[in-house]
């Protein structure tokens, strides 16, 4: 982790402009095609639930900005970041798990596996809350969404970790498509960083081979 040099930003206005809103953060909902993904998870016998937390989080580390946080009222950039997610347990309550960042989706899920294994023997309910380096994600698999709104816990969400929703995947001429919600700090970024992250997310769905 290091300090960012916000005054040489081309955001810094920006910045200064959405850093102090009482609600400073916007949330955009789309669909990806995961039937590569799918697919690929399939025939390599990987989890898909693994498989979407992976190339999100390597989507996100590609990008400057997916990188950034506010902390004690100073913008921090660090290296790289991890993920995670809620995991459902067999009483049908959830709590928080969190995956370190591998250099293959091979070495993501053979360790997200032992991880979520673990979560679920030990069941705390958040063991890194005070993680800034991550994305946090959920997964509400039983239905399919247009819109999606966080529950807000504004002082501990200040630092602007994005949060990203995946839905319940469903069909449509043969391709499988999949709500996808994320919400960022407008301080941080803007619907261009969005929007560019979600091509880079595409592109690496679409690019599994």
């Amino acid at each position: 982790m290091k300090k960012f040099d916000t005054d040489s930003w081309n955001r810094k206005t920006q910045y200064e402009f959405f850093k102090n809103y009482e609600d400073p953060f916007f949330n955009l909902t789309t669909q990806l095609n995961v039937t590569n993904l799918y697919q690929y998870c399939k025939k390599n016998e990987l989890s898909f639930f693994l498989g979407c937390l992976y190339l999100a989080g390597e989507s996100a580390n590609e990008m400057l900005e997916f990188r950034l946080r506010i902390i004690d009222n100073t913008v921090v950039e660090f290296d790289s970041i991890d993920i995670g997610s809620t995991v459902l347990h067999d009483d049908n309550t959830f709590s928080f798990c969190y995956f370190n960042r591998k250099n293959s989706i091979f070495d993501f899920d053979k360790k997200g596996k032992r991880t979520l294994q673990k979560q679920k023997e030990n069941r705390r309910f958040d063991s890194n809350k005070n993680l800034e380096n991550v994305i946090y994600c959920s997964f509400i698999p039983w239905t399919s969404f247009t819109s999606f709104k966080h529950a807000q816990n504004i002082e501990r969400g200040s630092s602007g970790i994005p949060k990203f929703v995946f839905g319940k995947y469903f069909e449509e001429n043969a391709v499988k498509k999949m709500p996808f919600s994320i919400e960022v700090h407008h301080a941080l970024m803007d619907g261009y960083h969005v929007g560019k992250f979600l091509e880079i997310f595409q592109d690496k769905i679409d690019g599994l081979r």
